[in-house]
This record gives C-alpha cells, structure tokens and sequence, in this order.
C-alpha cells in the first residue's frame, strides 16, 4: 500500500485571495513550497491536491479555467504532484456534493484509485474544513495557521508548507 500526503491548494500550495484563483497570473507559489514537495517525495510519499473550487458553480470561471491553473501549478512545482482533484460543486449555487470538503469523497476516490493506506497518510491544509475531510478518512492532519491560539482542530500546526512537510518526515522517522 501508498502512504500519501493530500494537499488542499489555495493557502498551502498557492497564495489565497478573496476573489479566487483561477487565472495562471494570479497563481503565485510561495517560497518553500517547490522544497516542501520535494521533501515529501524523496519521503516516499504520494502527492494528491484535494481542492474545492465553488467558483465553478458560482458562474465565475469555469472547469477549464480551473485544468489550466492545475497545469501551471504542475509547471511551477516541477510537476511532483501526483494527481489533482477538485470540487466544481456548491450547495447555495448548484448541488450538495460529497467531494466538498468537509466531506471526504475526494479523499475516498484517491485512496481506492491509488491503494492508500490511511494510517500512514496525512492531509495538510488551512482551513477546518480540511482537517475534517481528513479526519473522516482517517488520516493525521496538519494545519496550516499562524494563529497558535486558537485552540488544534488538528493532529499538528504549521505555519506553512515547509514546516509542516518537515513534520511529517519527522514523525515517520520518529
């Protein structure tokens, strides 16, 4: 079996804006992130973005919009990553979907696709909606934030990608 770490997109993988990133011009990969994902494959690890991209429903940009950032984001990051999935869907604007996240069906599909053994694996991301897909699957969590206050709505906090992929390798080493 594959151990994986899954990767939610805008604010770990990429800058996060109000207004969505869905333009290539607007796909802006921050320091670390390429060493990060390096860093985690050398570990042996699967690499699979799990995203929801509600603009879709919203009207604001479209499925092809979303394929092209996925390209350049591979571009950008020495294509490393393993596979992308994404949630088009809403539940104010067209469907209740379980690939949106907090549910798991993005996650489901990846570890039956791709033989993932949930005990070995990690989800990383900054929201709580992502920790809980996580949870519901079974893996360990790691939460982007800078807010150490706030009380852990995950197995471990991070402040970005680098730092929580070093966790990662080290709690496999450990």
């Amino acid at each position: 079996m594959n151990k994986c770490v899954f990767l939610d997109r805008d604010g770990v993988l990429n800058e996060d804006r109000t207004d969505y990133v869905y333009r290539i011009e607007d796909m802006i990969v921050p320091d670390g992130v390429v060493e990060a994902l390096q860093l985690l494959k050398e570990a042996g690890y699967l690499l699979i973005v799990v995203t929801n991209q509600a603009g879709i429903a919203k009207g604001m940009y479209s499925r092809e919009d979303v394929m092209q950032c996925h390209r350049h984001l591979q571009d950008l990051c020495g294509n490393l990553l393993d596979d992308i999935y994404y949630c088009p869907h809403h539940p104010d604007y067209d469907t209740r979907s379980l690939l949106r996240k907090p549910d798991s069906l993005m996650l489901e599909k990846a570890i039956a696709k791709y033989n993932i053994d949930v005990s070995r694996s990690w989800m990383i991301g900054d929201a709580i909606r992502d920790m809980q897909a996580g949870r519901r699957v079974g893996v360990r969590t790691v939460h982007i934030t800078n807010d150490r206050q706030k009380p852990a709505v995950s197995d471990r906090q991070a402040p970005n990608l680098l730092e929580a992929s070093r966790m990662v390798v080290s709690a496999v080493m450990a």
